[in-house]
């Protein structure tokens, strides 16, 4: 059974930091490229960030460059996201995803993250 699970969302002040986290199983991880999506309020999902499988390649979009970070530990199956200095506009549900191609393509229940004072 397929299970892609994050965690580590909640409330935090503007200029704050939080990591999230996702594990994942039921599939060979180390064959997947992950992602972390976000969808704000009345908003469309966006891509946040994506790491490849063997993490040698990683990219974010630009509004998050420079102050999020994704990596990813094969040996625990989880992929992380590290965010620092976060802003209001960072407010969202963040979803984890796992893609090997169309066809094995996996999302999480998402976890969400306040910015607020």
């Amino acid at each position: 059974q397929v299970q892609v699970v994050e965690s580590g969302g909640g409330l935090v002040q503007p200029g704050g930091s939080l990591r999230l986290s996702c594990v994942a199983s039921g599939f060979t991880f180390r064959d997947y490229r992950m992602s972390w999506y976000r969808q704000a309020p009345g908003k469309e999902r966006e891509l946040v960030s994506t790491i490849t499988s063997a993490g040698g390649f990683r990219n974010y979009t630009n509004s998050v460059k420079g102050r999020f970070t994704i990596s990813r530990d094969n040996a625990k199956n989880t992929v992380y996201l590290q965010m620092n200095s976060l802003k209001p506009e960072d407010t969202a549900v963040y979803y984890c995803n796992a893609r090997r191609n169309r066809n094995l393509d996996y999302w999480g229940q998402g976890t969400r993250v306040t910015v607020s004072s």
